[in-house]
């Protein structure tokens, strides 16, 4: 077996990432490489290429970063039944591993002694997402803060200026939701999360009967609603109690299904494990067991 580093490569997380894995991988007996991504994107076309290259040979490609490094790794992974990956929890936010809790995404012990399990994977037109999907107000509070980002400006001061900006101009989103043949709006929505794994954002356990492994996205749609109202659905939605709160309920639609399409007259904005895509029009499937993962050893 191969083990292939794949590390997030922006300049403030690849010293840090790289010094700690130098740690572990001291003296280490088994055969590996180590490979930096140089932008957004780039870890799809390296695994891909590699996959491509090696169909039968077997690969271990490892996640070393946040959520976005972990869905490059994933997406590029797809496809291939001799690729498998696991992640190290490395700078940055990792909603996906929370569906896990009790082990160590941070040791390599824990890679070479782990099981492996078979997870889904949501394909979005051309792209995947791991976790979650999020559409409207979340992604982009997502697309605002990540332009800000480019553009010089700290990462907490953007994210704050960009939820600020969307509460004031983005609580409606000219999008219509359809999952499995059933409407699930008119004309807007306030936003829309579509699961495979159950948290989003580093704290918001937005799809709480989520499971990675059935074969079935969970939809949470919230309506169009009253500032007022949306700030007093914020805490239940954050701690995952919003299914089961009598007032969430009347502004929510939830279901579970297999094909979601969303459709509008203007721009969607798809927030992808982090990562942001948009068209007028999405085909969203769950792709079931479509992902070999390995798992350090519950405690």
């Amino acid at each position: 077996m191969l083990y292939i580093f794949v590390i997030n490569g922006r300049s403030d997380k690849r010293d840090t990432i790289d010094a700690e894995l130098d740690k572990q991988l001291a003296g280490a007996q088994f055969k590996y490489d180590v490979y930096h991504t140089t932008g957004v994107g780039d870890g799809i076309r390296y695994v891909r290429i590699y996959c491509d290259l090696h169909p039968d040979e077997e690969v271990c490609f490892v996640a070393c970063g946040g959520s976005g490094t972990v869905n490059e790794v994933a997406s590029g992974i797809v496809g291939f039944p001799n690729k498998s990956m696991a992640i190290m929890a490395y700078e940055g936010t990792n909603d996906f591993i929370k569906c896990y809790p009790g082990r160590d995404f941070r040791s390599l012990d824990g890679i070479l002694d782990g099981e492996t399990v078979k997870v889904d994977i949501i394909r979005a037109n051309d792209n995947y997402s791991l976790n979650v999907i999020n559409v409207g107000f979340d992604a982009m509070v997502a697309h605002q803060a990540n332009s800000m980002i480019i553009d010089g400006v700290e990462q907490n001061v953007a994210y704050r200026k960009s939820v600020v900006r969307s509460i004031l101009g983005h609580r409606v989103n000219h999008i219509r939701v359809k999952a499995d043949g059933q409407m699930l709006n008119r004309r807007t929505l306030l936003l829309c999360n579509i699961a495979n794994g159950r948290w989003c954002g580093g704290q918001f356990m937005c799809a709480p009967r989520a499971v990675v492994d059935d074969g079935l996205i969970d939809v949470c749609l919230l309506k169009t609603c009253s500032l007022f109202s949306f700030l007093r659905i914020l805490k239940p939605y954050e701690r995952g109690e919003h299914l089961d709160n009598r007032f969430c309920r009347r502004h929510l639609k939830y279901c579970r299904a297999r094909h979601i399409r969303l459709s509008s007259n203007r721009l969607i904005y798809l927030c992808l494990d982090g990562e942001i895509t948009a068209s007028t029009q999405f085909d969203i499937d769950i792709l079931p067991k479509a992902i070999t993962l390995v798992l350090p050893p519950a405690k």
